[in-house]
């Protein structure tokens, strides 16, 4: 299982989980991926289905299409941009599920598991050449969620790749959830710190707004909209259209995800003739 997506656009993701794109072209020494291999990314798991080495000839508007490419110049310029004396390489690709992790994260242990996972995270802090760190990072995530990774590692006092490493073991086991900017406790990392009596930072706050939270935007969009108070599709229903595209880091690519979710919702921009009501 490999962590793929970011090495493709949010927009090529998007389009790769709607069957809209089913190929990606690649310059390697040689192929990088294997057939049948897995991907986690922000839309979910994609498989690939085939890897092919290719001539630059044999390219059509098909393939440009099939890539998601405007054209066929234009899915040539973007292979000509790096390492343009590399081979080409044809990937298949196909949306194959949901990400389990997602499943996994809303999944209260009972205690059982729980003494699994605390056991766990015990072995990766005796483990650890720079002493016990899982509970610590837990309960910074829990207090300051949605925070840039480089912030929550300075607090820590760790360099922000080892951080990011020891925050995505745990997100392997559901604990944490990965958003637009930095990161949140999932309610299997809340199960496993209240049963360790950790007092955490997050229980004096209100509870959330219910509702639908906001798809992956990208780092921008996601912080004009929560600059702003939105953090939910109903709350962003409260608004036009034109309101959303005029906030700062609002791009096509962000409004077309919002339409697409707030649609699947059954909700629409405020004044919009589709809107439910």
């Amino acid at each position: 299982m490999l962590n793929w997506d970011m090495q493709i656009r949010p927009a090529e993701l998007a389009a790769i989980r709607a069957g809209d794109v089913d190929v990606a072209f690649r310059r390697w020494e040689q192929p990088r991926v294997r057939i049948g291999t897995r991907m986690r990314t922000a839309v979910g798991l994609v498989e690939i289905t085939s890897v092919d080495r290719v001539p630059v000839s044999s390219l059509t508007a098909a393939d440009a299409r099939r890539a998601g490419a405007v054209s066929l110049a234009a899915l040539r310029r973007g292979l000509d941009r790096v390492h343009p004396d590399r081979p080409i390489y044809r990937i298949g690709l196909r949306y194959a599920d949901v990400d389990p992790r997602h499943a996994l994260r809303d999944a209260v242990p009972d205690a059982a598991e729980i003494d699994t996972i605390v056991a766990w995270l015990d072995r990766l802090d005796q483990a650890s050449p720079t002493g016990p760190w899982t509970r610590e990072t837990l309960l910074l995530i829990d207090e300051l969620p949605a925070t840039r990774a480089p912030d929550l590692a300075q607090r820590a006092g760790r360099d922000t790749p080892a951080f990011k490493q020891n925050v995505r073991k745990l997100k392997e086991r559901g604990l944490t959830e990965s958003l637009d900017i930095g990161y949140r406790l999932s309610a299997r990392g809340a199960a496993v710190l209240d049963h360790e009596g950790h007092p955490r930072p997050s229980l004096g706050r209100p509870e959330p707004e219910p509702g639908v939270p906001l798809p992956h935007l990208g780092a921008a969009a996601t912080r004009a909209l929560t600059a702003h108070g939105l953090i939910r599709l109903e709350q962003v229903a409260r608004l036009t259209e034109s309101e959303v595209r005029a906030l700062h880091g609002v791009g096509p690519y962000a409004l077309d995800h919002l339409r697409a979710a707030m649609e699947a919702a059954g909700l629409a921009f405020r004044g919009d003739p589709t809107e439910s009501g």
